[in-house]
This record gives structure tokens, sequence and C-alpha cells, in this order.
């Protein structure tokens, strides 16, 4: 099956909520929804007298995420809150309380709009500073938040090279971290996938091939999420016809687990790489050869639209990748009765 759907609440939503995005999602036809991480930080607080003994799903209060005791992070919803915890909590997320995350997952499975996330764009996990333990924490947030919901993929990227340490460090620092939040993932039992996006700037950790690497590097525990746009980019605009999508869904297909994950837009670019997102209609990578690819392939996939357009972008690619699968049962009808014909007149000459 291939999904389509927008990179956060569609931007014909009358209501703003995750619950509202989903329903909207679901009476435009679509099929999947990349929720977005925008404003990530998290404090902590003592309980309120009330809470103790509560579980982070009854907190009516605050978005509490996590529980704090003797500095060690609790993550398990069914946990009960002790009187000398702290709790962990975000002024700001997708849901205004964390017991309505179960309830958006019910939601989205009753609509089959299958549900991934996406962190902060900006993500350091090379530099080992403090802004490094900020990032894993928005990675594990991101990873208990899509846990509650029941969802698929939290997307992620990983690093930067921004001159202050050899790129070599850099990579070794990713791959250390990310081993840190894949042990946390098993310790925990997230059961989300969790994928490393491809980037579209030269000095961002993230080329396919960079992608991969760190896929093996982690013995397969991470999967490659191809931001088509990101790579075209970053290539200087090598995806231009069917066999070139083709042979990145092939070359991604065994490391993803059976679905494959991936984002599509139209974006203007430079020998630095991408410089902004567009309307996939305004950029000169097609979408049209990549709907060829999908229906050849038939993978288990989803197509998220990271257009300005948003859902606009997202219809226009199921409607694109519709009429190519019309296309190809057209042709693939007409060469079976041409193959009949020409056996029932080899039949009949003998």
């Amino acid at each position: 099956m291939i999904r389509f759907g927008p990179a956060g609440i569609p931007l014909s939503c009358k209501g703003r909520t995750l619950q509202d995005g989903i329903e909207d999602v679901h009476n435009l036809s679509l099929n999947a929804l990349e929720v977005q991480m925008v404003r990530p930080s998290a404090y902590t607080r003592p309980p309120e007298d009330e809470e103790v003994g509560l579980t982070l799903k009854d907190i009516s209060e605050d978005f509490v995420i996590e529980i704090l005791r003797d500095d060690e992070f609790i993550c398990d919803p069914d946990e009960p809150i002790e009187e000398d915890d702290d709790l962990f909590y975000m002024p700001s997320s997708v849901t205004d309380t964390f017991g309505e995350l179960f309830t958006v997952g019910r939601m989205a499975k009753r609509l089959d709009v299958n549900l991934s996330i996406h962190t902060p764009y900006y993500m350091d996990l090379g530099s080992n500073n403090d802004m490094t333990e900020l990032c894993l924490n928005s990675i594990r947030h991101a990873g208990i938040i899509l846990n509650a919901m029941g969802g698929d993929i939290v997307v992620t990227s990983a690093g930067i090279y921004d001159g202050s340490m050899p790129e070599e460090e850099v990579d070794d620092n990713i791959v250390n971290n990310l081993a840190f939040i894949v042990d946390w993932w098993k310790d925990n039992n997230i059961k989300p996938r969790l994928g490393i996006e491809v980037t579209g700037q030269q000095d961002v950790f993230g080329s396919l091939d960079q992608v991969l690497n760190l896929c093996d590097a982690l013995d397969g525990a991470v999967v490659p999420v191809v931001n088509f746009a990101h790579h075209h980019a970053r290539t200087g605009g090598t995806l231009l016809d069917v066999d070139d999508f083709l042979n990145i869904l092939e070359t991604v297909e065994p490391y993803s687990n059976g679905r494959i994950h991936t984002a599509f837009t139209g974006v203007d670019y430079n020998e630095n790489g991408e410089r902004r997102q567009m309307p996939i209609k305004k950029g000169d990578m097609r979408f049209d050869p990549l709907a060829e690819a999908l229906i050849e392939m038939k993978p288990d996939a989803t197509v998220i639209s990271t257009s300005p357009l948003l859902e606009h972008d997202a219809m226009y690619m199921k409607i694109i990748c519709e009429r190519a699968l019309v296309k190809k049962v057209s042709r693939d009808m007409k060469e079976r009765k041409k193959a009949e014909a020409a056996a029932a007149a080899a039949a009949a000459g003998e």
C-alpha cells in the first residue's frame, strides 16, 4: 500500500488540534500524517499533592511526559507518581495532556491514518555539548509521544559540520549518541521505528550513503528516511527519470523493515545544496517518475508532502500515482491480449 499525507495539520483545517488534523486528513481521502515537534522544551516541577498516586496518563493540568526519580527518567505511562518525584513536563506539545495521546492514536487507527513524527529540524548529535543533550531528549520524547499514539516512525536528522571539530569526530559522536538512543529505545519498549532522514545540505550529516552506513553501524536498529527533495538538492539535481527513483527505492528497501518512509516536495538549490522548499509544480524534480517507480515496485510506502502547499500537494501526488496505476493496468491488459492473440494464431497454424 502507498500512503500519502502532509507534514503537519492541513492548512485548510479549521481546527488546529491534532485530532482536527487527523479527521481532516481522512476527509481529504489521505491516509498519513507527520506530526511536527516545533517547541520541544521540557522542564521539571514537583508533583501537586493531588497528583501523587496518579500516572502520566491521569494528569490533566500539564503535558507531563516523564517522571524523574533518583536521577533516572521513567516514561512508563502506568507508573504511579511518588511524593519525592519530579515531573518532566512540556509547556507546549502536540496535545494538551499526555493522556490525550492515547485517544488520538485510537482515532487515527479508526480512520486509517498512519502517524509519524518529525523531531525539531535543527539537530546536533555530533558536538557533544549542551545542545546535543537537548537533541537527545527531543528524540526520546518524540519516541514516547509516538509510542503512546501507536504510530509508525520517528523521523530525525543527526547533526551538522560547523568546522569546530573534524568531520570524522562528528560522525563518531553521531553513531555513539544514536547507539545510546537505540539502547534506551529497547529498554523502554518504544515500538515505533527510528528513522534517519537524508538531508539537503553539504554541511549537514545525511547523504544517502551516510544514512545507510549509519544503519549498518547500528545493526539495522535505525531505518533510512528518503527525503527526495533533500537528495535531489544535495546531489545537484540527479532525480530525473523513473530509474533514478527506482534505484533509490530498491537501495533503501532492504533497510526499511518492509515499510519505506519518504518525503517529497519541490526544491530550490545551488552548489551547496537545498535553499528552500517549493510547491511540487515549481521545482525541476517531477513527481510523475516517482509515481511510476512506486507502481512498478509496489512497496509498502508512505510519501509525506513537505511542500508549502502541504495537503494540496499530498492530494496531487495521490492523483498522479492513481493515474500511473491506471496506465500500467491498461498497458498490461493490452500486452496480455496481444500475447493471447499471438498464442491463438500459433495454435491455429499448427
